[in-house]
């Protein structure tokens, strides 16, 4: 009663009763359209009444194309009339001096005549355009069909038999002769000095060139892609090396080095980058034999620790239905937390239990133990919160069969929980996550050369090779990528499906992350130190520098560091650590930055988007800095750490221990940019052009590490069992006996939402069951209903039996296709959507950090942010209007 007397109080006037019914509700139908968001206060009930008489009453019915009574909403709108407020004329009288005197009026004209000279150009712009795509279509197709030919040829020879021809052994002297002609025109470009106009010329002719090869398809176009941004990244830093080196000052001198080097590191992995990706395998399954008898048997380890029991319960589940003769599949549970429960269970659903005496050497020890005490030809690794899909051996175990000298098949790690940067920037299944360039695209490219290593989990591996390396190399705490590097040099063979065919959990804190990042860069800095993979025998010098650059990729803390503070050397301590004019600067770096980032765009896709790694790396950048540099100097340093699964988080915080090397960095940013304006104003006019070149770059910088600080802010994650989005079809039978079609929404370990076409005919239903298939199989599960509303069905499902929860986990996670519409799901990377994305995070950044500060900071820019919005009321507003002709 109370909220109709309301309704009606707002729609009500005294004054309708002397007017028609028509008209009475033509002004309450007026009225309601003029009521603001927060209702009619008294003063705005006598003004906009009296605006609607004299509308009614003096003026036309449409002015200016607008409704007369919606004058004031139209031509002022951000002035509320339902509730003004004392300073709303001041907003008017600034609206209607801008819409008088400022706006533009009538440049109708001028316009007319500029559009028509537009399209009087484009028109000849698009057929010399059309002429000049022509021939560069022709020539691409011919060398899109010259590239295929070698290349096709090479992977045939690699797949087949590695010792067979490579690209190289094909080429003909004709090639050769090219090639050589074409690495001699490029040490020219790259090395010979330009003027500044030829400088401008030349940058301007490869943007034009990389702008044209853009719209071109084939790999041929993406090549030359990739060969025009060498040149112009090879340009840059031979300049860099040859040019810019302060060497009048010891202090810009070693920092400008240090600048240098840290650019050319950068370099060398772009270099190796391309290398890797140039070409994705893209390998599809082999088919197994016919003879179900002939196939192999297999050894599966699930190793775990300290992991929670139900962690571990669903790979088991998942891999008892595994599509494999159960007569040649062995489970087994690698229990190194020594656990009863874990025992008990295992007896529970009938796989194999092994217990270690003594816990050497974490995870690679626990392995080789399990090598000692088992037999199968192969040997299949899941970590214990991967779920391996059912039809993992039927997608996996076909090439291992076929190619007597594969010692390994890896796929990706897929993960059905967000990871920190996931949750906490709110872009799960939005924005690919830190691992999906190496899963999605460099393993791929890895496998064209021979360079596929093993990652862990998820793998399958022949013995026999394995015990000849002496089981998983126990020096490093990678002992993964160490043990596959070690098969590598024995001559073995790896390969890489990219399908996702098993999924596990993500780490949930910032903090875990970070840790697990710490012993994969430790590991890798390890490897490099102690079985260097650009020296020792065994390896293909394309398998040397996927292993090398891989290894690279992890000591990227320090050059990042060094990137976030590089400008503050010449805005703080006023060095030139670039030594030279700042327009000059630009044109060297702006075509590296601008080629680089767009065929980064090209290659990477859908699995990295433009300027999110930079923010990966800057939030790992002071965390991975001091283990590398240790590992480098002593290798046996360093432990193994277990990455934390399956865990909550109560509530919301903010981590200010791990965001402290951010905090620090945005401190000595936001220092800069406030000593750098002090400069511009104050400061000689000369240096202006460097110190605004430097303020540029610092605001970028506080722009990567906005996003870095905003991945400290924690979001509450109270689920214990992650849901699953999905669209799966199934059956809903009724307490009735009726039985009713659904699409499953999401699903998890705690139960399942299904969309329905009528939730009322489920209000009154407390349980039901639930028909989901498998194949051809159906199999029912009981729920309870949790709500029921607006075709959305909430269910729980009750405590099932061992034989239930097998099929259950058969049914959802470990259904084959259930992960594959999840690598389809992203788009193609936007580059200026991106920076669009990493701009949102920043500012969130920002306020989540200001927010959470200690006092009297929050109370301090919560007045600001009032001040801010309320000054932004009085900006003016364009307003469209109907003109005449």
């Amino acid at each position: 009663m109370r909220k109709r007397r309301g309704i009606d109080q707002e729609t009500s006037w005294p004054l309708l009763g002397l007017f028609k019914p028509w008209l009475q509700n033509e002004l309450r139908h007026q009225f309601l359209c003029l009521k603001g968001a927060r209702g009619y206060s008294i003063a705005g009930r006598v003004l906009v009444t009296i605006w609607l008489l004299f509308a009614f009453v003096f003026l036309k019915p449409r002015i200016a194309g607008v409704e007369s009574w919606r004058l004031p909403q139209h031509f002022f709108p951000q002035i509320d009339f339902s509730r003004p407020r004392i300073d709303d004329p001041i907003r008017a009288l600034v609206q209607l001096f801008w819409l008088m005197f400022i706006r533009p009026h009538s440049a109708r004209r001028s316009v007319k005549k500029t559009v028509g000279t537009a399209r009087h150009f484009a028109k000849y712009y698009q057929k010399l355009l059309a002429v000049l795509l022509g021939w560069f279509r022709l020539v691409l197709e011919w060398g899109n069909q010259r590239t295929e030919s070698h290349v096709d040829g090479t992977v045939s020879a690699n797949l087949k038999k590695r010792s067979a021809p490579g690209l190289w052994e094909r080429l003909s002297w004709r090639d050769g002769l090219l090639i050589a002609a074409v690495l001699v025109l490029s040490l020219l470009c790259i090395t010979v000095p330009f003027s500044l106009e030829a400088q401008a010329a030349f940058v301007c002719a490869l943007l034009f060139m990389a702008w044209i090869l853009q719209r071109m398809p084939g790999r041929f176009s993406s090549m030359l892609l990739i060969v025009l941004s060498l040149l112009v990244s090879t340009r840059y830093i031979w300049w860099r090396s040859t040019n810019t080196l302060n060497w009048d000052s010891p202090v810009g001198l070693t920092l400008g080095m240090v600048l240098l080097a840290a650019e050319i590191y950068a370099w060398v992995v772009l270099v190796l980058g391309y290398f890797q990706n140039i070409w994705p395998l893209k390998r599809t399954p082999q088919a197994l034999p016919e003879d179900v008898n002939t196939w192999p048997t297999i050894d599966l380890f699930i190793p775990t620790y300290n992991e929670e029991l139900d962690v571990v319960k669903a790979t088991v589940y998942a891999s008892l239905g595994l599509d494999w003769p159960q007569d040649k599949l062995n489970i087994h549970i690698l229990d190194d937390g020594k656990r009863d429960s874990f025992r008990d269970f295992a007896a529970q659903v009938g796989v194999n239990y092994i217990r270690r005496p003594v816990n050497n050497h974490a995870k690679a020890g626990n392995i080789n133990y399990a090598l000692t005490k088992t037999n199968a030809e192969y040997v299949a690794i899941f970590d214990c919160d991967h779920i391996p899909t059912r039809a993992f051996f039927q997608m996996t175990m076909g090439w291992l069969i076929k190619d007597p000298n594969l010692a390994l098949v890896q796929t990706p790690h897929h993960f059905y929980s967000p990871d920190p940067f996931e949750r906490n920037l709110a872009t799960f299944r939005k924005i690919p996550n830190e691992g999906n360039l190496f899963y999605g695209l460099i393993q791929d490219g890895n496998d064209l050369w021979g360079g596929t290593f093993f990652c862990g989990s998820c793998a399958i591996l022949r013995r026999k090779p394995l015990e000849e390396v002496g089981g998983i190399a126990v020096e490093t705490v990678t002992e993964d990528a160490h043990t596959s590097l070690r098969m590598h040099r024995k001559g073995y063979g790896s390969a890489y499906l990219s399908a996702p065919i098993s999924a596990g959990l993500a780490t949930e804190t910032l903090s875990a992350h970070i840790g697990q990042r710490i012993r994969w860069a430790r590991g890798m800095a390890q490897i490099l130190r102690l079985d260097n993979p650009l020296t020792g025998p065994g390896l293909r010098w394309q398998q040397r520098l996927c292993y090398f650059n891989a290894m690279l990729h992890f000591l990227s803390g320090v050059p990042r560091l060094i990137f976030l503070t590089a400008p503050l050397a010449f805005l703080l301590l006023h060095t030139y650590i670039i030594y030279a004019p700042a327009l000059v600067l630009l044109m060297y770096v702006i075509p590296h930055m601008v080629h680089t980032a767009s065929v980064n765009s090209m290659l990477q896709g859908k699995y990295r988007y433009s300027f999110w790694g930079e923010v990966y790396e800057s939030v790992l950048a002071w965390y991975v800095a001091r283990p590398t540099t240790v590992a480098l100097f002593a290798p046996h340093k360093g432990t193994f750490n277990v990455t934390a699964k399956g865990g909550t988080i109560e509530r919301d915080y903010y981590d200010w221990v791990i965001s402290k090397p951010y905090i620090a960095l945005v401190v000595l940013n936001v220092a800069g940019v406030i000593w750098g304006i002090v400069r511009i104003i104050s400061g000689p006019s000369e240096e202006i052009s460097a110190v605004v070149v430097n303020l540029m770059w610092t605001f970028y910088n506080m722009l990567i590490l906005g996003a870095a600080a905003a991945v400290g802010s924690e979001a509450k994650q109270v689920r214990t069992a992650p849901r699953v989005d999905v669209g799966i079809p199934a059956s809903l039978i009724l307490p009735t006996g009726h039985r009713i079609q659904a699409t499953v929404r999401d699903f998890s370990f705690g139960g399942l939402r299904f969309e329905v076409a009528d939730s009322s005919l489920l209000r009154n239903s407390t349980e039901l069951d639930v028909v989901l298939r498998r194949g051809n199989e159906e199999f029912t599960f009981p729920l309870h209903v949790v709500y029921a509303k607006d075709g959305v069905l909430g269910t729980r499902l009750p405590k099932l039996s061992v034989r239930q929860t097998i099929d259950y986990v058969q049914c959802t996670f470990a259904k084959a296709d259930t992960w594959v519409d999840w690598k389809e799901s992203y788009s193609e990377d936007v580059p200026s959507i991106s920076m669009g994305q990493v701009v949102s995070s920043a500012v969130q950044g920002y306020n989540r950090l200001l927010r959470n500060s200690p006092k009297p900071i929050p109370q301090i820019y919560a007045a600001v942010i009032w001040m801010v919005e309320g000054l932004a009321t009085f900006r003016p507003r364009n307003v469209a209007l109907a003109v005449r002709n």
